[in-house]
């Protein structure tokens, strides 16, 4: 739900969306009060139309149109994170964001004078119980707890908010806590904002720490889930080591095991009403409204809330790192190193040099790492990415061995790239074309309302000042090479912190006792007054709009007769290109294997490096990829240079030069992956043990070519097999601008000569039939995984309405059933879901799934709890209207445009539906009734006998629970992927 955010994202804000060469703009603060007498800043030139308003109280409002789809992205952010938690209370900001979903004295309770009394002495009780030293004196004031938060629950309503925003139609509810800021997320429907800044008036103006104990255990399941996570442990060692006195590197967001031990209510209370106040909070909206109505309403909401005086802490200061810092953690994955050097942070002349640095390094096609770590398969991966936070940043570089490759050496490989920049050792035309590509970025990333928001958040959190983040990539255009170069001898030197992430045992893992939680009351059949005023409260409806994909979709023809599907884009200057071929690895193996090996080959005229450099120069990237049934030759990029990158990668296509030595890499490197794979406990999940639960030893997944065999291939033949693609049939989808260029383009450049082929015959691959089996494979980690699957009735469009209202209802959101009963009641996982997951393809079979997730000492009641809902749905009334009115709301405000209108066409073909199906099953759900749902449940679930995947630690396995489920037959993961286990590859 809550998810600490572990990455930041560094969104750089640009001038301008066309990458042409742009005069000198002026990027002037405009100041003008609207209609109702606000005050708003804007930027000349700035392309997202921000208007960014100060209330009296302080607090920011960032607005920004875009009618794209009727809905609005809204974030709250808070200039407060894990930096600011007391030293004794880790982990708080966090924690704190979970309880603010819990409700107020007016939302998610029946009787709140009633309640606050026993909420009042649960907070007295951890007050003792932090305090308290004596374990078996401590263990009885939890069991005080405990008993006190049952008799709480029954006045407590669960997921009062969660229903609420359900009811909007509203996607993303969630929350995520870092550093520096806790933000708050919702996409609404347009139509309802007026509900929605209401309910978040009321929800930041009062917290209430109801159903604190379950929450807690919760989070802890989140620990636990960190504890899994052995990125999470590189990314912690290197922090530490950049960051010896800065809670950057000394206070993890989730917080210690020992401070999530011991709360106080207290101190959250502290934290709360001393950093949620106006003048450190952001309201953020971007997408459809009108400026000047919902800048009322949004002040009308929040403009009562208090203005407290508040001062930040101070944060220690870093001395410099004179010499490198080595840290090391271990774990089950596979080993990977990072180099990482502390920078100055947000709004400082480093940012923009090592933003730059950063590009030229690593860019996915033409960077130094790109070209000769990455194309020349020295290693088996390795990138590059900059931070930058309010009091400092750092420039991470990351690198994965391959196969008989040690750490060291790839530390070494990395060390070298970074010489060659500081020696200059890239072309003068690299720094334009870097600008230009952030800027072709920045105008993708303008167009979802999302990733706008995300910008604003950041402006919010780092202060920064709107005019200079528009104006970021000129000022990155008037670095010189000589001014770069020097900037990175002075900054890249002996002053890194070195992570290495190897494999074993980490003996550090913190074990979890189970509490023993008395399930607290959800009180399903209970409302607050709030929230039946709230349901009373009409919006204007909306109206769904359905695609009328005939018309929407537009056709032509190439000279050589073969079809375009076209859709254009009027919005910016970009183009989208995909050749389509309608076969893909179940019809020939090897597609893949060519479709990879392209990547690594240049021609007579280019080798494999000038041809990368080529089409970055020119804002186009291309790529071949495959799926089961499908491959397609794509291009995209700048629409003006359309029949120049066109040009270049139908040279490459048709005169691609086999190299032996590329290809005995790039083998190494499959090699590798497999093994790295095998590492990765959502793999073995997701992938491994899905695919057998599925299929059985006859699954897709184990149906692969060994190494020997890749190693016997000649590379002669995959470059012939990719070029013997264009005599096959295919057909082409066009989204950009002006199409008859495209089709000119693709008259001079792709030729196609004689009758096209037919494809060859697919593999079939039968699913099995599921029931009786628990599947196990051994993991070193701290929670269990357990996955839940019934193969069902093969699929049918009549289905697909009653389904998604079932998922909405039982099994999937905040409010859903199988979350409620799991997590909210019982505490048993952070993350818990159920679906009826419907199939892919026309006559294939849908599948009940259901996941959870949690520590192995509470395994044989998830299972139980599990197992109890799949087979006896609660049947809640006004839980089900809302889950109706949601999915109604939801399907309303949808809308498919752009490339999406093609690509769900595609879909909807592949399932035998020839239109926009939404509208049957809009239809449909509006009639449904509870019985309807429940006669669903009872023919596609209830009943259903379910093969069973786990992933876990043996030792901790509870092999009782399992074999109430069915026959445990443990599998390897060399059998699971049928890998042939070789500890070398000699090529």
């Amino acid at each position: 739900m809550k998810q600490i955010k572990l990455l930041f994202i560094s969104f750089i804000l640009v001038a301008a969306v066309s990458c042409k060469t742009d005069k000198e703009k002026s990027y002037e603060i405009i100041s003008q009060n609207d209609s109702n007498g606000l005050t708003y800043e804007s930027v000349e030139n700035d392309p997202t139309g921000l208007r960014l308003y100060t209330l009296e109280n302080g607090l920011k409002v960032y607005l920004s149109q875009n009618s794209d789809e009727p809905k609005i992205q809204t974030y709250i952010a808070v200039r407060a994170g894990s930096n600011y938690d007391p030293k004794e209370s880790t982990g708080l900001a966090h924690y704190l964001e979970h309880m603010v979903f819990k409700g107020t004295h007016k939302v998610g309770t029946a009787d709140w004078e009633k309640e606050k009394t026993y909420l009042d002495k649960i907070s007295s009780l951890y007050e003792q119980h932090r305090a308290e030293k004596d374990a078996d004196k401590k263990l009885a004031l939890y069991k005080e707890i405990d008993k006190v938060s049952l008799e709480a629950s029954n006045y407590s309503i669960a997921n009062e908010y969660d229903k609420m925003t359900a009811s909007l139609g509203a996607t993303g509810t969630n929350a995520y806590t870092w550093f520096e800021q806790t933000v708050y997320t919702n996409k609404i429907p347009a139509n309802e904002f007026d509900k929605w800044v209401d309910l978040e008036s009321e929800r930041f103006g009062t917290l209430v720490l109801r159903l604190f104990h379950t929450e807690l255990e919760a989070v802890f399941e989140e620990f636990n889930r960190g504890q899994d996570n052995d990125f999470r442990k590189r990314y912690a060692a290197m922090l530490d080591g950049l960051f010896p006195n800065h809670p950057y590197g000394q206070q993890t967001t989730i917080g210690t095991g020992e401070h999530l031990k011991n709360p106080s209510m207290v101190d959250i209370h502290n934290y709360f009403n001393k950093y949620y106040v106006p003048n450190n909070m952001a309201v953020i909206l971007v997408g459809d409204f009108e400026f000047e109505a919902t800048i009322k309403k949004v002040n009308e909401a929040f403009g009562k809330f208090e203005r407290k005086e508040l001062t930040h802490p101070i944060l220690p200061k870093e001395a410099k790192i004179t010499a490198p810092i080595i840290n090391e953690v271990f774990g089950p994955t596979s080993e990977s190193i990072s180099i990482a050097y502390r920078s100055a942070g947000v709004n400082t002349e480093e940012e923009k040099f090592v933003t730059l640095c950063d590009m030229i390094m690593a860019n996915g096609n033409a960077g130094i790492i790109d070209l000769n770590l990455n194309q020349k398969q020295l290693v088996q991966r390795a990138s590059c990415s900059p931070t930058f936070l309010n009091d400092y940043g750092y420039h991470s570089f990351t690198g994965s061995p391959k196969s008989g490759q040690s750490l060291d050496e790839v530390k070494e490989l990395l060390l070298e790239q970074i010489e060659k920049l500081k020696k200059g050792e890239f072309e003068d035309w690299m720094i334009e074309a870097v600008v230009n590509d952030l800027k072709l970025s920045q105008t993708r990333q303008y167009e979802n309302n999302s990733a706008l928001a995300d910008t604003y958040v950041s402006a919010f959190i780092y202060q920064q000042d709107w005019s200079e983040r528009v104006q970021f990539l000129d000022d990155l255009k008037k670095i010189s090479k000589e001014q770069l170069v020097t900037f990175a001898n002075n900054f890249y030197q002996n002053n890194y912190v070195l992570t290495y992430k190897r494999k074993g045992e980490d003996k550090n893992i913190v074990k979890v006792a189970n509490p023993g939680i008395t399930p607290v009351n959800l009180n399903r059949d209970k409302s607050s007054d709030y929230i039946n005023a709230f349901n009373k409260v009409e919006s204007k409806p909306l109206q769904p709009k359905f695609v009328d994909y005939k018309t929407a979709i537009k056709e032509t023809k190439t000279a050589n007769g073969i079809k375009v599907s076209y859709v254009l884009n009027e919005k910016n200057d970009l183009f989208d290109m995909n050749i389509i071929f309608d076969m893909g690895s179940d019809n020939d193996k090897k597609l893949s294997l060519a479709a990879g090996y392209l990547e690594y080959l240049g021609t007579e005229k280019y080798s494999n490096e000038a041809l990368k450099k080529e089409f970055y120069k020119l804002g186009i990237s291309y790529y071949v990829s495959t799926e089961k049934d499908k491959t397609y030759v794509g291009l995209n990029g700048l629409k003006e240079n359309l029949p120049k990158g066109l040009e270049l990668l139908e040279h490459l296509w048709d005169n691609a030069k086999a190299d032996k030595e590329a290809y005995n890499k790039y083998v190494e490197k499959i090699y590798k992956g497999r093994q790295d794979g095998k590492t990765q406990k959502g793999n073995i999940l997701w992938n491994g043990l899905m695919n057998y639960g599925k299929y059985g030893e006859n699954s897709p997944l184990r149906d692969i070519m060994q190494i020997d065999e890749l190693k016997a291939i000649n590379p002669e033949d995959l470059v012939a097999l990719v070029k013997d693609m264009k005599n096959y049939k295919q057909r082409i989808f066009y989204y950009g601008k002006d199409v008859n260029s495209a089709v000119s383009a693709l008259n001079s450049h792709h030729e196609i000569f004689g009758e096209l082929k037919e494809y060859p015959v697919a593999k079939e691959y039968k699913e099995t039939e599921t029931g009786g089996n628990v599947f196990f494979t051994n993991y070193d980690m701290v929670q269990t995984e357990l996955m839940f699957l019934a193969k069902g009735a093969p699929f049918k469009p009549e289905n697909m309405a009653a389904s998604t209202l079932f998922n909405t209802y039982f099994g999937s959101g905040l409010s859903s059933i199988v979350f409620q009963e799991i997590r909210e009641s019982k505490s048993l996982a952070y993350s818990a879901f159920a679906a009826y997951r419907g199939a892919s393809k026309k006559d294939s079979p849908n599948y009940v799934m259901a996941y959870v997730g949690t520590q192995a000492n509470k395994l044989e009641q998830a299972v139980d709890a599990m197992m109890e809902l799949m087979n006896n749905m609660p049947e809640a009334e006004k839980q089900f209207n809302a889950a109706k009115e949601a999915t109604l709301k939801k399907l309303a405000a949808q809308r498919i445009t752009k490339s999406n209108i093609f690509w769900s066409y595609e879909r909807l073909q592949k399932l035998g539906i020839d239109n926009d199906n939404r509208e049957l099953m809009y239809n449909s759900i509006k009639g449904m009734t509870m019985k309807d749902l429940k006669d669903f449940f009872n023919k596609n679930i209830k009943g259903e006998s379910y093969n069973v995947m786990v992933i876990g630690n043996k030792k901790d396995l509870d092999v009782k629970s399992l074999q109430k489920l069915g026959k445990i037959k443990e599998l390897e993961i060399d059998y699971l992927f049928n890998y042939v286990d070789k500890k070398e590859v000699k090529l």
